[in-house]
């Protein structure tokens, strides 16, 4: 079984405050990981106060580029800091996490699709390794680079591994619905689409709208979930919003 599980830059950072890691949340975070045992597990985290910072900075976005170099050593530089300091976290709980950098890898089309080759990361889970991607930048035709979302790396990873399960650690418990609780099952965008509004969801990588929509569309189970329910995701039970497009296997139910 195959597992892939982001870990939100809000989750792990203190996303007011450049380059701060959330020590408390990402010991929790890496606690949980270490204690699930789970096999095959690839892990993604957010940019936080890490990535954003530096690419609002330099104005750098999933659609605005740039090809400053001096931009790029910045913001990718931040997020090696960021992934770094993750993998030493789990590599100090006996996790066998190894970092995998985007950039190095993937790149974007002319428009704008992100192509991200995995015989690395699926080479890396033979071999009984805990890949550890990260929200980043890519090479992209014509805009220089611009900035791959983790949300993105998770939805293609997925995809591309063939994944038995997605998870997606937030600071919020689920996908809320309009009186602030917790949605439980998602089949289809109208399930939740009152509850997720329009842009003032949204954020430079995607909101909770594109999050949705993007899981919805995996054949496999995906969950959104808070910090507190990691453990119950990583031991094969539902957390949060259980969120299973038409592709899925409990469609009917």
């Amino acid at each position: 079984m195959t597992t892939v599980l982001k870990l939100g830059g809000s989750v792990v950072t203190e996303k007011d405050e450049p380059e701060q890691v959330d020590e408390a949340a990402l010991a929790w975070a890496a606690d949980a990981v270490a204690a699930s045992g789970v096999d095959r597990l690839v892990a993604v985290h957010g940019g936080g106060s890490f990535g954003h910072h530096h690419a609002a900075t330099h104005g750098v976005s999933t659609t605005d580029g740039t090809h400053d170099p001096g931009a790029v050593a910045d913001i990718h530089g931040a997020m090696k800091t960021l992934n770094r300091r993750v993998v030493d976290a789990l590599l100090a709980r006996d996790v066998p996490a190894v970092p995998v950098h985007p950039l190095s890898v993937g790149a974007r089309d002319g428009d704008g699709a992100l192509a991200l080759p995995v015989e690395s990361v699926r080479t890396l889970l033979d071999e009984e390794f805990v890949p550890v991607l990260h929200g980043d930048l890519v090479a992209h035709a014509g805009e220089g680079v611009t900035v791959v979302s983790g949300d993105e790396l998770v939805t293609s990873l997925a995809r591309s591994l063939d994944a038995d399960r997605v998870g997606m650690c937030s600071t919020v418990p689920g996908v809320l619905d309009d009186t602030g609780d917790v949605i439980p099952r998602i089949r289809a965008f109208d399930d939740a689409a009152d509850a997720l509004g329009g842009s003032e969801t949204t954020d430079v990588t995607g909101g909770m709208a594109a999050k949705v929509r993007a899981l919805l569309a995996l054949g496999a189970p995906a969950f959104v979930f808070g910090p507190e329910e990691l453990g119950l995701f990583l031991r094969g039970d539902d957390a949060g919003t259980r969120i299973e497009g038409p592709s899925g296997e409990e469609t009917d139910a």
